[in-house]
């Protein structure tokens, strides 16, 4: 493996960081603050939030079973996908290979920095193949990008073909585990002490239920998030979000509630999804949706929104013509969405 300074950027490898006033005076206690040219006045959302979410993650730590030091919080996972491009790719030069079809951010921020983003297609049964994706890299790959379970097609990817990559690429290996609450398959982030370039990607947006906090996590090694703390913005993850998250995992049990009843009722609607006319497959899945292909999604999909009903049209998607992803929602909700396909 190639060690983790000749991965990074040369410019962030010899990065100064910002240093936050609530920074400079760690580990000592301090009750008078005139150092961040803050108003006194409007407690408590007038001061600066913990830059690192000290607090915020220690909670997590206990939940997710990593160190507190293995954990970086941002704005959504998407600030997570954005560093790794910043930290480990050169514009211009490297690329990353991600597997398709999958989640689109990986492509867009890719251009966004200026790094080519190689495609290897699935199979017919939406699985990776392992040696494939390392055919398609060269000295120039950083990164290689796996969605597990993925998104749109909602499986897991085959875990001995995610560890051949993670024993034989000598770059960053991200697993996005986004989904893996609803999946009975255990969690890659559990490796994180065994592979040093692995870096794996979760958020409290599905199974917790918190897609307007816009808090999302990356574990890996102390080193790696090191990094990540240095490169990102001082105050990325605001008061407001990381007390909701803290309020959040005081009641895991509820979660785990809804995770077991969103199960459930996608067992129900898939069942019959399959026996609708207009439908003819339903892919496995391991998340809280599944895709489906129709006879013709772009008609089906625009009936359902002239009757009020929002499902995700990934008919233009690689290996997914004329198919909708179905978000598993409430039992009446999704109960609507058969009723309004049945009268077709």
């Amino acid at each position: 493996m190639r060690e983790l300074k000749d991965l990074l950027r040369p410019n962030i490898r010899a990065l100064s960081p910002y240093s936050s006033a609530r920074d400079e005076y760690s580990g000592k206690e301090a009750h008078v603050f005139l150092d961040a040219n803050e108003n006194p006045y409007n407690k408590p959302i007038n001061r600066y939030p913990d830059p690192l979410q000290r607090e915020l993650k220690k909670c997590l730590a206990t939940i997710k079973g990593v160190q507190p030091e293995q954990i970086f919080l941002g704005n959504g996972s998407d600030e997570a996908i954005d560093l790794v491009y910043r930290c480990f790719t050169i514009p211009d030069t490297d690329n990353v290979v991600a597997i398709e079809p999958t989640y689109g951010m990986y492509k867009v921020c890719a251009d966004i920095n200026g790094v080519e983003y190689r495609r290897v297609e699935l199979d017919e049964h939406f699985q990776m193949s392992a040696k494939k994706m390392l055919d398609s890299c060269d000295e120039h790959t950083k990164v290689i990008w796996i969605c597990s379970p993925n998104n749109p097609t909602g499986n897991n990817i085959k875990k001995e073909e995610i560890e051949f990559l993670l024993d034989n690429f000598d770059g960053i290996v991200v697993v996005d585990e986004a989904y893996s609450d609803f999946s009975a398959k255990p969690c890659f982030r559990k490796t994180i002490n065994r592979y040093s370039h692995l870096i794996v990607l979760n958020t409290m947006s599905k199974a917790w239920g918190c897609a307007a906090i816009r808090l999302g996590m990356a574990f890996a090694n102390k080193e790696i998030i090191s990094v990540f703390n240095k490169v990102k913005y001082p105050y990325n993850v605001n008061l407001l979000t990381q007390e909701k998250a803290m309020e959040m995992l005081k009641t895991p049990y509820e979660v785990e509630k809804w995770v077991k009843s969103l199960v459930l009722e996608r067992d129900r609607v898939i069942e019959a999804f399959k026996l609708l006319p207009s439908c003819k497959e339903v892919y496995p899945t391991d998340a809280n949706f599944f895709l489906a292909r129709m006879t013709d999604a772009d008609k089906i999909y625009n009936y359902l929104v002239e009757n009020g009903i929002i499902v995700r049209n990934r008919s233009r998607v690689s290996l997914c013509g004329n198919c909708l992803r179905i978000t598993i929602g409430t039992k009446p909700e999704n109960s609507q969405l058969l009723g309004t396909l049945r009268s077709m």
